[in-house]
């Protein structure tokens, strides 16, 4: 049995853990809050942007346009968007995970898979794999601009425009509550009529509709929107990401202040035993002692 200094030189370490990890999750509540305001605050305007490229993608010729160009997948590119820190339980885990099961099985069918990162945990991974890492960009998910996702989404334009890439999936963590965090797909490049509209659109058929007159023509206008829109939903998914963390962050170290509890409360039960084994034994000397004397 250790000591019982060893033993409380052991809960006054355990008990420092304890208010670093309490004070973690204040930090993670806090900015949670703001991560869902963001998120909330833009989820409208991802929506609508995409109800408003629904009505125009209906009314033309997705042949004539290259962003929608149907092919032969055999190339993917996956952006993978996951945290630039850790401490956030299996969340970065989860994300990356699922990239490295989504890109085996494409290759098992006889694709070939490359990713764009946002986010360090996701670069740091997947640039030691056997898989290509195009570009990527970190440092960028405490404090979330536009800039990053557009960098992000021309480069991926790029490469479909270049027929380098046939198809273009987007994987992030998708935030469903405080205590859910789902990595998800989404394909985001060839543009399709049936992945526009948005969460607007969706229960809207029934009643009469708007009909709109477009100035210039709606193929001129969808020219100028559809790279627009590969942004949007980049951004969107970063905002999803920053979140989902902030909440995994702050269920992980609440978990982790548990077990410190629970590891104080195991030691402080060790050490008033190992404490009265000694007063026993103490007493037990000075009785002896006394007896000896005696006789």
């Amino acid at each position: 049995m250790p000591s019982l200094k060893d033993i409380k030189i052991k809960i006054g370490g355990i008990q420092k853990t304890e208010q670093i990890t309490k004070a973690m999750n204040m930090v993670a509540a806090a900015k949670l809050r703001g991560a869902q305001e963001k998120m909330e605050d833009f989820r409208p305007y991802a929506d609508k942007f995409a109800a408003v490229m629904g009505e125009l993608g209906g009314s033309v010729n997705p042949n004539a346009f290259p962003l929608m160009a149907i092919r032969p997948v055999k190339k993917v590119l996956v952006i993978a968007v996951t945290a630039d820190r850790g401490l956030c339980g299996a969340f970065n885990a989860n994300i990356i995970s699922a990239s490295e099961k989504y890109a085996k099985s494409q290759v098992s069918e006889g694709k070939t898979v490359s990713f764009l990162c946002i986010g360090k945990k996701g670069y740091h991974y997947l640039r030691n794999t056997d898989f290509e890492v195009v570009d990527y960009v970190t440092d960028c998910m405490a404090a979330i601009q536009m800039q990053d996702a557009r960098k992000m989404g021309q480069v991926a334009i790029n490469l479909f425009l270049e027929e380098k890439v046939d198809q273009v999936q987007l994987l992030y963590g998708r935030f469903i509550n405080v205590v859910t965090q789902k990595p998800t797909f989404k394909r985001i490049l060839p543009i399709s009529k049936e992945g526009l509209g948005g969460e607007e659109a969706k229960g809207d058929d029934e009643g009469p509709k708007a009909t709109y007159i477009y100035e210039p023509e709606p193929e001129r206008i969808l020219n100028q929107l559809m790279p627009m829109y590969v942004n949007v939903q980049i951004m969107a998914a970063m905002l999803e990401t920053a979140a989902s963390e902030q909440a995994a962050r702050m269920t992980a170290m609440d978990n982790a202040t548990r077990a410190c509890e629970d590891m104080i409360h195991t030691l402080t039960l060790t050490y008033n035993k190992a404490r009265q084994a000694s007063i026993t034994k103490e007493l037990m000397d000075i009785v002896g002692g006394a007896e000896a004397l005696k006789g």
